[in-house]
C-alpha cells in the first residue's frame, strides 16, 4: 500500500502524479485507518490531503462539536476541495467520513463512511472569555519546486504551538485550517482554491459558534497572503454582527524589525517561497525542503506603487498573472533560505504574537470599562 500525502510535495511532483489517483481527503483530525480506507475503494495507491479539523455536524459527541456549521455551508467547503481537484484534472475525490454525518453529499465527490480507530483529543478551556481564541488559517499552495504546498501551514502550527506553551492561560488555539484562498493558482498546479465566498462564510460561521460558547477575544494568525483580505472581510462583518467580542486579524507573521536584521536579499527577496519561507521550512521540516531545486526570481514588473516583496509594496492594489513575473512558483531568493535565519524568524514571530495577544486582551478590557462607564 503505498500513501503519498499531498501537502508534503512540490507542484512539479503534483504534476506528475497520475490524474486516476484516487485523492483521499480525511473529514476531522481522527486516527482513521487509511490503508484500510484505501482497500474499501480498491486501490494500492492513494493521496491524502489534509483533513478537515472542523465545520462538519455529526451523531456522535466530539471534541470540536461545537464548532460545526450548517450542512449546506459544509457542503459548499467539500466542494470547493473537490472541484479544484477536478480542475486539475484528477477524476476520482473522496471524502472520508467516519462521524455519522448523513448531510454531506456532492456532486463532485464521493463521501466514504468509514469508521475512525481513536477519537481525536481536544479539550475546550473552562473560562473561554478570559482567552484569545487563536484561529490559525493556513493553506495547501504551490510554493515553487523546492517547497512542500504545506508551507504556509507548518508555519503557522509552529507559531501556535509555542503560543500554547508560553502562554496556555491566555490563548486557546483552534487547529490549523489547512484550505485558504488562492485567486491566481490556473496557472501552476497543484494550488488548492476553497473560494473567497465559502471561506468569507464559514469563518463567519464558525465566529458565531464561538461568540455562542462565550469568546470574547478572536484572532486570526494567518499564514497565507491570499486569505488576507478575505480574513479582513470576516472581521469586519464580525465586528458589526458580534460587537461584544474583539475581533482581529493582522497581515501575514515576521513583520518587526527582526524581518531585515536577518535577511540577506535584496528588496523582492521575500516574495512567496523565497529567503523568508524557505528559511523558516529549513528550521521547521528540513525533510520536505528541496534546496537543490531552489531558485531565485525577483524580476518583478516594479512601478513605485505596485511592487513584491514581503508585502505588495506601494498604494495600488491588483492581482496580475504570476507568469508574467515567475517561471518557478515563487516570488524571491530562495537560494539564501537557512535553518538558522528560520529559527531567528520564528522566534522573532512568536515574540510579536504574545505581543499582538496582550494587545487584543488591552483593548477588550478597556473597551469593557467605557462601555461600563456608559
Amino acid at each position: 500500500m503505498d500513501l503519498i500525502y499531498y501537502a508534503d510535495l512540490t507542484w512539479p511532483e503534483v504534476e506528475k502524479l497520475p490524474r486516476d489517483l484516487p485523492m483521499l481527503v480525511p473529514i476531522g483530525l481522527e486516527d482513521y485507518d487509511l490503508r484500510a480506507a484505501a482497500k474499501s475503494i480498491s486501490t494500492e495507491q492513494v493521496v491524502i490531503l489534509p483533513a478537515i479539523p472542523y465545520g462538519f455536524q455529526h451523531t456522535k459527541e466530539m471534541p470540536l462539536s461545537r464548532l460545526d456549521v450548517r450542512p449546506g455551508l459544509m457542503n459548499r467547503v467539500l466542494t470547493g476541495i473537490s472541484g479544484r481537484l477536478k480542475s486539475q484534472g484528477f477524476t476520482r475525490v473522496y471524502f472520508l467520513n467516519g462521524h455519522g454525518n448523513q448531510n454531506l453529499k456532492g456532486e463532485r465527490h464521493q463521501i466514504i463512511d468509514f469508521p475512525y480507530r481513536q477519537q481525536y483529543e481536544f479539550l475546550w478551556p473552562q473560562h473561554l472569555a478570559t482567552r484569545v481564541v487563536v484561529i490559525s488559517t493556513g493553506h495547501t499552495e504551490q510554493h515553487g519546486y523546492h517547497l512542500p504546498l504545506s508551507t504556509d501551514s507548518l508555519i503557522v502550527e509552529a507559531l501556535a504551538t509555542h503560543l500554547t506553551t508560553l502562554s496556555p492561560d491566555e490563548v486557546f488555539c483552534l487547529p490549523v485550517w489547512p484550505y485558504g484562498v488562492s485567486t491566481h493558482t490556473d496557472e501552476f498546479p497543484a494550488t488548492l482554491n476553497l473560494g473567497g465566498r465559502v471561506f468569507e462564510d464559514f469563518f463567519l460561521a464558525v465566529i458565531q459558534q464561538l461568540v455562542a460558547m462565550g469568546a470574547q477575544m478572536i484572532y486570526f494568525s494567518n499564514g497565507h497572503g491570499g486569505n488576507h483580505s478575505f480574513l479582513v472581510n470576516v472581521v469586519k462583518f464580525a465586528g458589526e454582527r458580534y460587537p461584544q467580542a474583539f475581533i482581529a486579524t493582522q497581515w501575514l507573521h515576521t513583520t518587526g524589525p527582526e524581518l531585515s536584521l536577518y535577511r540577506e536579499s535584496a528588496t523582492g527577496g521575500m516574495g512567496h517561497g523565497g529567503e523568508l519561507e524557505t528559511s523558516y521550512i529549513l528550521n521547521l521540516r528540513p525533510d520536505l525542503v528541496k534546496m537543490d531545486l531552489a531558485t531565485r526570481e525577483v524580476d518583478f514588473v516594479s512601478t513605485p506603487n505596485y511592487y513584491m516583496d514581503w508585502i505588495d509594496g506601494g498604494s495600488l492594489v491588483a492581482n496580475p498573472p504570476w507568469l508574467d513575473d515567475t517561471t518557478s512558483g515563487i516570488y524571491g531568493d530562495a537560494i539564501r533560505g537557512t535553518a538558522e535565519k528560520g529559527r531567528l524568524w520564528l522566534q522573532a514571530a512568536v515574540n510579536q504574537k504574545l505581543a499582538i495577544i496582550q494587545e487584543i486582551q488591552t483593548q477588550q478590557d478597556l473597551r469593557q470599562q467605557k462601555r461600563a462607564q456608559h
